[in-house]
């Protein structure tokens, strides 16, 4: 898959000008200033116009939610077993949890990615409008004791998340949302993070949904033996580094993440980003593309405590913050889904808010 591209700068000044011109005090909206940049920019790129400025349309929002089981979990890592997992996959598809309440609420289109549940549930009974089949097995292997998964199941986990972003995009999502759901992908997503980062496995690890000092104490346990099975591994490639990043630890529906990241990216999609574990993805994705990160909106800062020091080690200015903090942990995109309206107020902002001149206001 090719690069994503950086975002021209070629119309900055025109649209910084447009965003200065709205009838409001200089920077007044604050954040939301510099969203409507963002988007902006996002916009004149996937509309290869870099001679007028163009509208930004958000007018079909995409919600993907992977899921995928975690062999790890057989050491009770998590408050639930990993048949929650299919439980909840099976609530998403009836439309019972938060983050189907919060989609209606937005408007927001909503699909099921089964990346490598426990059990498969009957294509037959859901549409493939709703249910997206893209299984890499039944769930990773135990990572402190083995490998997670293969280098060609990393590889077509990669390939099925560009799949799925390139056919939505056909379909005419303009703008992708995206959460996860896997009992105990917290321990995978805190693992990835000590892998690739200098922070050390307490540092990356909270209490996920609510584990015991016990279930803490065990969890950095068996991730600091995980890590220690390849710690001496190096390749001088960034790129296979990564990938054996997330064959020795990585989760069925990250890394599928990390690819839908990618080619969103890559087809110039503005990415709102959920909690710790869709962060985790966003980081390895940028590890991989560094112009990845001019696409990726923070929806949110999560109580899992290691994501505000993931976030630092994106490098964004304090103007790119999260847009919400709202004591969020349940995953499931719900974060994101709350972020939409925000961003589509920037949006309307940018484009028809008056400026000082339609208005006739003088200052």
């Amino acid at each position: 898959m090719k690069p994503a591209l950086a975002l021209s700068k070629k119309l900055l000044i025109q649209i910084q000008s447009k965003i200065d011109g709205k009838t409001k005090p200089l920077g007044s909206l604050g954040q939301i200033e510099t969203l409507a940049l963002q988007l902006a920019l996002i916009t004149q790129k996937r509309t290869s116009n870099d001679e007028t400025l163009a509208e930004i349309e958000l007018s079909k929002p995409l919600m993907l939610i992977f899921a995928g089981d975690h062999g790890i979990n057989q050491h009770n890592l998590s408050i639930a077993p990993s048949a929650v997992t299919g439980q909840m996959v099976m609530n998403f598809l009836s439309g019972g949890a938060a983050i189907n309440c919060f989609c209606r609420s937005n408007k927001i289109n909503f699909k099921v990615v089964d990346c490598g549940i426990l059990s498969a549930v009957a294509k037959e009974s859901f549409s493939e409008n709703l249910l997206v089949e893209q299984r890499l097995g039944e769930g990773t292997q135990d990572f402190s004791a083995q490998a997670a998964m293969t280098l060609p199941q990393v590889e077509q986990g990669l390939a099925y998340g560009v799949k799925i972003v390139e056919r939505s995009v056909e379909e005419g999502s303009d703008i992708l949302l995206l959460g996860e759901m896997g009992i105990a992908n917290t321990s995978s997503a805190s693992a990835i993070m000590a892998a690739l980062t200098s922070y050390s496995v307490r540092d990356c690890v909270g209490v996920g949904t609510g584990i015991s000092p016990q279930q803490l104490n065990e969890k950095v346990a068996l991730i600091s033996q995980g890590l220690s099975r390849f710690s001496n591994v190096h390749f001088e490639d960034t790129t296979a580094s990564v990938l054996n990043v997330l064959c020795e630890v990585g989760g069925f529906e990250i890394v599928q993440m990390v690819g839908a990241i990618l080619a969103a990216a890559q087809q110039n999609l503005a990415i709102v980003v959920d909690g710790f574990i869709v962060s985790v993805a966003a980081f390895v994705a940028v590890t991989l593309d560094s112009n990845v990160s001019d696409y990726l909106i923070f929806s949110h800062l999560s109580q899992e405590k290691a994501h505000q020091l993931l976030l630092a080690e994106f490098k964004l200015p304090e103007n790119r913050k999260p847009l919400l903090d709202l004591g969020l942990r349940l995953g499931e995109g719900t974060g994101a889904a709350l972020a939409l309206p925000l961003i589509k107020a920037a949006a309307s902002f940018y484009n028809d808010m008056a400026s000082f001149e339609s208005a006739g206001v003088t200052v």
